[in-house]
């Protein structure tokens, strides 16, 4: 039995390890966590539910009105995961994802005003934040008189977080901070920032360092409103720092941690915007039920069609395999557990594209109103096309996802361990050399018949379990694969590394979807989760097809053409081919 806390299950995946004790039995909500969501999400609808001309006149003015930020402020929405004894409510990262979850049913913009205080914002403080910090600062940001805003990304410097050119330099036992951050949510009231600079040198171009710096210091001012696609009343701006002296105090962590706290900060963040999603997702779900129901062609609703229920259906496994993974990585991070970077990541990546097919099927069965701006469908697929970007694009999380896995691959055996360290201590951007004597023996690892096995789960979904038992070797094998074929060239072939990491996203979002499944028949028995293990065989079955098309795809491909082409259209910078 594995340590629960210090075993990351997809990293045991990859290596063929099933550490089935990580995710079973399904994370649950306390009695006293549900009562006091019933009275959040009660509370909500009062101040959310007669809102909806509100947040489309919003939207089209591209401004959330200050009144209803203080609204939200005394409905204590600022203050969920900061602790009872700063003034906060002191919610786990479950039911801050299922408070999101609610807010998302109603609107993206107020969503993100809130996850973005939450989340990444003042998340830093949390959990990093000496004991006289919190003291400072929490009190404050609970009753939202201070708003909180993450300072990361920068010109030049969005998915490259290392290439931040922020600087902060020791003078007068403080700080002199120096540079300018973009796209920062929150940033046209907030009153608190986590901002991250380069400090020393070391490290390429410095050593990263966290910092708390208020918008009341000398030198900090703030860009213009930016006019957006999406998420139009949602304040982001840009946040610039001229000869800011920040105290020494101020340091958020440690010294040269940075880069680490910012992308700690991020992974324990995600079930917010994970919850947002599945909140976005429900709410899609209940107006495309109405909308079929009410919609007649040729004398009969829309929801008699095949094709018209074939959406929906997708839509409901999509909504119900998301809000089991985020609920999963929720409580693994409630459970203390400390290696969920990659089970986090892939929730972000499953969920805001669920919700992103969800938006596009909801507005396709709206026919042309979903076209008008009359109705909501075409905000809501403007607002949460930002989620595949933002916070980690989509492409940046796959890599982060596989590559991981190379380097618990690469580094299993004895003999390759050697060999193989330093050369993976950043999965993003610290691929180096992989030496031939790794390559050549990266394919002892697999080891025929070392999978693990599920075991204790009902008979009535054993078909699925097989399923994923089985195709957790093709993962492993997967792996094996790609190192024997790519060797030192492994950091160039995105196309292979995309597919692992598919195969991982299937895998995980299976596993999640088999606790969850076996939680409820367990408290209902087997008919009365007769609909969810449905949904568990849907989802099995267009996974297991994913997956052997992306395991046979690493040797059979059209990679090399399609680069090809791209590189001539580079060249070209244009179509090269016309009628005319």
């Amino acid at each position: 039995m594995s340590d629960k806390t210090t075993t990351s299950f997809m990293r045991s995946l990859c290596m063929g390890r099933i550490e089935q004790d990580c995710l079973f039995p399904f994370p649950v909500l306390s009695a006293d966590q549900k009562e006091m969501l019933h009275e959040i999400a009660g509370a909500l609808e009062g101040l959310l539910g007669s809102r909806t001309e509100d947040f489309s006149q919003w939207d089209a003015d591209g401004d959330m009105p200050a009144q209803f930020i203080e609204e939200l402020k005394e409905f204590g929405m600022f203050g969920l995961i900061i602790p009872e004894e700063h003034g906060g409510m002191g919610l786990g990262n479950m039911a801050y994802s299922r408070t999101l979850q609610e807010v998302g049913r109603y609107d993206a913009s107020v969503a993100v005003t809130i996850g973005a205080h939450s989340s990444i914002g003042m998340r830093g403080l949390l959990l990093f934040g000496t004991d006289e910090q919190k003291s400072r600062y929490m009190p404050k940001l609970a009753s939202g008189e201070m708003i909180a805003a993450f300072c990361l990304t920068e010109p030049g410097a969005g998915s490259d977080a290392a290439a931040i050119k922020t600087t902060a330099v020791r003078k007068d036992g403080g700080w002199v901070l120096n540079g300018s951050k973009l796209w920062i949510t929150n940033g046209g009231f907030a009153e608190f920032f986590t901002v991250f600079a380069r400090t020393g040198t070391g490290d390429g171009q410095g050593k990263m360092t966290a910092f708390i710096v208020t918008k009341d210091m000398d030198g900090v001012s703030i860009g213009p409103h930016e006019d957006k696609m999406g998420l139009r009343a949602s304040s982001t701006t840009s946040v610039l720092f001229d000869d800011v002296h920040v105290p020494g105090e101020n340091v958020l962590g440690e010294e040269g941690l940075g880069f680490k706290a910012a992308m700690q900060i991020l992974n324990s963040g995600r079930t917010g915007l994970g919850g947002g999603s599945v909140g976005g997702m429900k709410h899609l779900i209940e107006l495309s039920t109405r909308q079929a129901n009410e919609r007649k062609t040729f004398g009969q609703p829309i929801s008699s069609y095949g094709l018209i229920k074939e959406k929906v259906g997708q839509m409901v496994v999509d909504c119900y395999t998301s809000e089991a993974v985020v609920t999963m990585v929720g409580g693994l991070i409630d459970e203390g557990c400390e290696e969920y970077a990659v089970e986090a990541a892939i929730s972000k990546v499953y969920a805001t594209e669920c919700l992103a097919r969800s938006a596009d099927e909801a507005l396709q069965i709206a026919g042309g109103n979903g076209f008008m701006r009359e109705y909501p469908y075409e905000r809501i697929v403007r607002d949460c096309r930002i989620n595949r970007i933002f916070e980690g694009t989509n492409e940046i999380l796959r890599l982060f996802i596989a590559l991981t896995a190379m380097n618990d691959v690469a580094t299993q055996l004895k003999e390759l361990s050697r060999s193989m360290k330093g050369v993976f201590n950043d999965p993003i951007k610290g691929f180096g050399v992989m030496s031939d004597y790794a390559r050549k023996h990266a394919g002892l690892r697999i080891r025929r018949g070392d999978i693990g096995k599920m075991t204790g789960l009902d008979p009535s979904i054993q078909p699925q379990v097989d399923i994923f038992e089985k195709k957790t070797r093709n993962l492993a094998q997967a792996a094996d694969r790609i190192l024997r074929k790519h060797g030192k060239n492994i950091i160039g072939k995105q196309f292979a590394t995309k597919r692992l990491a598919d195969i991982m996203i299937d895998l995980f979002v299976m596993a999640c979807t088999l606790s969850r499944v076996q939680a409820s028949i367990d408290a209902n028995g087997v008919e009365k989760a007769s609909r969810e293990i449905e949904i568990l065989k849907v989802f099995t079955r267009e996974a297991r097809i994913r997956i052997k098309r992306n395991f046979r795809r690493i040797d059979n491909n059209e990679d090399e053409l399609l680069k090809a082409l791209a590189v001539d259209a580079f060249e070209a910078e244009r179509y090269r081919w016309d009628t005319i």
